[in-house]
């Protein structure tokens, strides 16, 4: 019976894994299930355990068919090299935690070397972005969305995801190797069954991108959304993703105490991204997304 349970059990995962974009929206489980998906491998092990114990060769088989479905889906991404080299700019991008008492502390560490630093979350007049004046000569803060920059700024303004209240700006910084233009987003919450308003400011922030014919491009953000959440393909492709391009590992952000998903994002295009990954922020319940990039 237990080998029978096993065989239906690694059938069912491989099945998910392999087809999980086929799976009806159901409210609030199919967000879910999505952006914890690579999680799903940790099951095989168990399923081996239990053919073992059921003394089952079949159950023993068949618990490696979801093996080998999540081996061709995340195994390249365990096995990426990074094309390194050197590298034009450097950006990072950080929730840094409305309620977070330490956000000075953690955007001096993450901002230390770059050119380019996204914020959301900050509070007006705050530790975060007391510190990050400090640091970067250049900067335009909207709400609860910033941008600071070793470069100058020379546009800046709103940019409008479809929400009441602020979360996005636009700006176009001069660099030396060129015009950059650089969105700042922080989307709608996602939680389980309420993720509609996120959707549609995912939608809003691909019409943004459409319309906007930079040659060179930046969206960094907190964006609600997995690497893995079928909704995020509203942005990739068109844009590419840093951490998919030039990181190692899954480069989850969130929760920052123990990660399991990756909401924070770095995207571009018209660019060449040299190495991608994560660093911790104190204070934060993210951690931030670090990037660096070539003309």
């Amino acid at each position: 019976m237990l080998g029978r349970v096993i065989v239906a059990v690694a059938v069912l995962l491989a099945l998910v894994l392999g087809g999980h974009r086929l799976l009806p929206e159901l409210g609030g489980f199919t967000p879910v299930l999505e952006s914890l998906l690579p999680w799903l491998g940790a099951a095989v092990p168990l399923l081996l355990l239990g053919a073992l114990l059921a003394r089952s060769r079949l159950a023993a088989a068949a618990a490696l068919a979801p093996a080998a479905v999540w081996g061709v889906m995340f195994g390249p991404v365990l096995l990426r090299t990074p094309p390194g080299g050197p590298h034009d700019l450097s950006v990072a991008t950080l929730n840094v935690g409305v309620t977070n008492d330490a956000s000075g502390r953690a955007v001096r560490d993450v901002a230390r070397g770059r050119d380019l630093f996204a914020a959301q979350e900050l509070t007006p007049g705050g530790p975060a972005a007391e510190e990050l004046d400090a640091l970067f000569p250049h900067k335009v803060q909207i709400s609860t969305v910033g941008l600071w920059s070793r470069f100058p700024i020379v546009e800046q303004g709103k940019a409008d995801i479809g929400l009441d209240w602020v979360r996005a700006l636009r700006a176009v910084v001069e660099t030396p190797g060129g015009m950059v233009t650089v969105y700042v987003v922080h989307l709608a919450s996602a939680r389980p069954g309420e993720t509609a308003q996120r959707d549609r400011t995912l939608v809003q922030a691909r019409r943004l991108v459409d319309a906007d014919d930079s040659e060179h491009l930046l969206l960094l953000g907190d964006l609600n959304t997995a690497t893995t959440d079928r909704k995020r393909a509203h942005l990739v492709p068109p844009l590419a993703d840093a951490q998919q391009e030039a990181g190692t590992g899954f480069g989850f952000t969130w929760p920052a105490s123990f990660p399991v998903t990756r909401p924070d994002h770095i995207l571009y295009r018209g660019l060449a991204a040299t190495e991608a990954g994560v660093e911790p922020a104190v204070g934060s319940d993210h951690r931030a997304a670090v990037a660096s990039f070539r003309f």
